[in-house]
């Protein structure tokens, strides 16, 4: 077998890339989105679709020109140089996807205990989100071929059973014609919510930044993983339209704010019954795990190639695949000590804000090296803002604790790469010195 052959192709990096991103973010995320948006929640969903379409421009572009392993380090890295700017917002980048990671695993949790009312256990929810990540490491141990395997099979699954949920749904309401769609809307929500709900909506949507990290993995990388990129966001935007809608027409907004965790579920059951709610049960839980698996692959090879450029700790030498280990280690923490909104919450900070800082790198340093037109980074940068200013100040009014926590968070990292940095430094003056005395 040729080195081409035994790299990912094509189809292996949209369900990788599918994988992580058909998990968490529309299983978990549906309530969530709703308590901001309310009825126009579907909605939210599309334009949270719209600005990561646009917001994968400049790592499409990127990615064509350099593919790497890397992936968003590198971009970051040339953008800024190898200082505490991009070591601090490729570790948001990171941090961003363990929390996401996380948010998979309390959801599996959440949904595998839906059928036995178990699904708010403090106890056993986290409990079994660290089972799956254990689970989900020790494929990884085994080897990314067999990632790529379960990945391919298990997009079909989830992509096939959501959409059958999703038709199915939509043409049941539509026979009993007493669906909430057919109620009259409730209060009316402000824009100002909205956006908010459209912050959260882009995390369903930025597991597409994941293979970026695939780099020389993947056959003919500068042409496929940009393929890749776009192949998976249409696929997910269609998914996620057509559910949000099934949930709308079975329950409505305030049925998905009262289920909130578990929305998908909730709105099985009352034009399936008991099957519906197991049959969704059973593709959240392979959405999840298969969600699992690819992102632990694609955010493990990033941490690694932070420890290559000296940004990120490193075990001792005996332990062997760091990466992986300090990834799982890192996701069962958050795991074990917060909860699917705050978690969500956390994610959408540290994403967005690294998100800003791409496009601006794109504009400032690297658009003519990688022929990309200013324009659209430059909108995505105004629509990042326009999100992430009323998910802010909505969650300072609920949930101050959570914001103060992802303040602590970055702050922790730009303080630490700034202790990196120099004493990086500190030690090439002293070899510059000692080579000058030798």
């Amino acid at each position: 077998m040729s080195s081409n052959e035994r790299k990912i192709s094509l189809a292996g990096s949209v369900s990788l890339g599918t994988g992580v991103m058909i998990g968490a973010g529309i299983f978990a995320l549906v309530g969530q989105v709703a308590g901001f948006a309310g009825d126009w929640f579907p909605l939210a969903f599309l334009a949270g679709a719209l600005v990561a379409g646009a917001s994968s421009y400049a790592y499409t572009r990127y990615s064509s020109v350099n593919p790497s392993s890397g992936g968003i380090a590198m971009l970051l890295k040339d953008a800024y140089g190898s200082g505490v700017v991009a070591g601090s917002f490729t570790l948001f980048m990171y941090v961003s996807m363990v929390v996401a990671e996380s948010l998979l695993a309390r959801t599996f949790g959440t949904y595998l205990l839906r059928p036995f009312g178990l699904q708010d256990s403090v106890i056993l929810v986290p409990i079994l989100g660290i089972a799956a990540l254990v689970a989900a490491a020790i494929v990884n141990l085994i080897g990314n071929a067999l990632v790529e395997k379960s990945a391919m099979t298990t997009a079909i699954v989830k992509i096939l059973g959501i959409a059958v949920l999703a038709i199915a749904g939509l043409v049941g309401a539509a026979v009993s014609a007493g669906g909430p769609l057919t109620e009259v809307p409730g209060d009316p929500v402000a824009p100002f919510d909205v956006l908010a709900g459209v912050a959260l909506c882009v995390l369903a949507y930025k597991g597409f930044t994941t293979i970026t990290n695939q780099g020389d993995d993947i056959r003919d990388a500068k042409r496929n993983i940009a393929r890749s990129i776009l192949i998976s966001l249409a696929i997910c935007t269609v998914l996620y339209l057509l559910i949000t809608l099934s949930v709308e027409a079975s329950i409505g907004a305030q049925g998905a704010i009262d289920a909130r965790d578990y929305a998908l579920a909730e709105a099985a059951e009352p034009l399936f019954g008991a099957w519906g709610v197991g049959l969704t049960v059973a593709i959240a839980v392979v959405a999840t795990l298969s969600g699992l698996l690819a992102s632990l692959y694609s955010v493990s090879r990033l941490y690694g190639m932070l420890q290559e450029m000296k940004q990120a700790p490193s075990l001792p030498q005996t332990v062997p695949q760091q990466p992986l280990i300090i990834t799982a280690g890192l996701a069962i923490a958050v795991t074990a000590f917060l909860d699917l909104s705050q978690i969500a919450s956390i994610g959408v900070f540290l994403y967005l804000t690294m998100d800003i800082a791409v496009q601006w790198g794109v504009i400032r340093h690297l658009r003519k090296k990688i022929n990309a037109n200013w324009w659209l980074p430059a909108l995505t940068i105004a629509l990042d803002i326009a999100i992430l200013i009323p998910f802010t100040a909505l969650k300072a009014q609920s949930d101050l604790p959570t914001v103060l926590i992802a303040v602590a968070v970055a702050g922790a990292i730009v303080l630490g790469q700034a202790i990196i940095v120099t004493r990086r430094k500190a030690g090439h003056r002293t070899n510059q010195a000692s080579n000058e005395e030798s």
